[in-house]
C-alpha cells in the first residue's frame, strides 16, 4: 500500500469515496481493534476513540490503521471497503 501525502495517496482517496457500513466496521472493530481499545471503544491499552473523528481526519485514522504509525499499534492490510466500514463505525463513536 502506498500511504504518501494524504491528498495524493490511491487507497486513502479510494477509501474515503466508498460509503462505508457502520455494522460491519462494529464487527471489524470487535475482531481487530477491541483487545487493545475496549469492546466499547473506551480505551484499555490503546486510547478511548470516542469521538475521535472530531480530532483527526479520515486520512489521518486512515494512516494510523494501515500504517500502525503510532506504536504499539500494529498495521493492518485492509480493503478500502473494510477500511471504510472501520471508518463508519469510528464516526459512530460519540
Amino acid at each position: 500500500m502506498f500511504l504518501g501525502s494524504p491528498k495524493r495517496d490511491p487507497y486513502i482517496n479510494a477509501t474515503i469515496e466508498l460509503q462505508g457500513s457502520a455494522e460491519h466496521g462494529g464487527q471489524l472493530f470487535r475482531m481487530n481493534c477491541a483487545g487493545c481499545h475496549g469492546i466499547g471503544a473506551q480505551g484499555l491499552l490503546g486510547p478511548d476513540l470516542h469521538n475521535v473523528s472530531n480530532r483527526r481526519s479520515d486520512a489521518k485514522l486512515i494512516k494510523q490503521v494501515v500504517g500502525g504509525t503510532t506504536p504499539p499499534m500494529p498495521s493492518f492490510e485492509m480493503e478500502p471497503q473494510a477500511m471504510a466500514d472501520l471508518l463508519a463505525h469510528l464516526h459512530s463513536l460519540s
